[in-house]
């Protein structure tokens, strides 16, 4: 949302005026009150150009942002070179060469139709080859990455967590 000139100096004077308020209830003298009004007035204003400045994110600058990205790797060789993981490495070695010309096109930032089209397959058989990866990866990662917990009751009521 962009920035309420007019709402932010109502919201400031409001405050600015309680604690004036409170300031005169304790006993400071009005010079001060006013030398302190003038730095915050500073102070909001100073805020107030930064804030009128601030450019709101969307998601059109991040998808902008990501089209700029280029992979590190050229092709599926360089690919699999540039993994140091030994399970992925050998999971993505096993698999055929044209699911990971499927994959490195994926990672370009291509559609399932593109992919499709470049290939002459249909576009239900790349989604089918990277569902069929994207298992096999989850059942690497799964195992070795995320300990699976079972939450518990003792037979006196108190709560036990079991790892597998």
């Amino acid at each position: 949302m962009a920035y309420n000139k007019a709402k932010a100096e109502k919201e400031w004077l409001r405050w600015k005026e309680a604690e004036e308020k409170k300031l005169r209830e304790l006993g400071v003298d009005e010079e001060t009150i006013q030398r302190l009004h003038t730095y915050d007035w500073a102070q909001f204003n100073k805020e107030r150009q930064y804030l009128q400045r601030q450019v709101e994110w969307s998601p059109y600058v991040d998808w902008v942002s990501a089209q700029d990205l280029e992979l590190p790797v050229e092709d599926t060789d360089s690919l699999l070179d540039s993994i140091e993981d030994t399970e992925l490495f050998s999971l993505l070695h096993t698999v055929d060469k044209l699911t990971l010309e499927i994959l490195f096109m994926k990672m370009d930032g291509y559609s399932s139709r593109e992919i499709a089209s470049a290939f002459g397959m249909d576009e239900y058989a790349v989604n089918m080859r990277i569902y069929r990866l994207r298992k096999k990866l989850k059942n690497i990662f799964d195992l070795r990455y995320i300990p699976v917990l079972f939450m518990g009751y003792r037979a006196n009521g108190e709560k036990e967590t079991f790892a597998l």
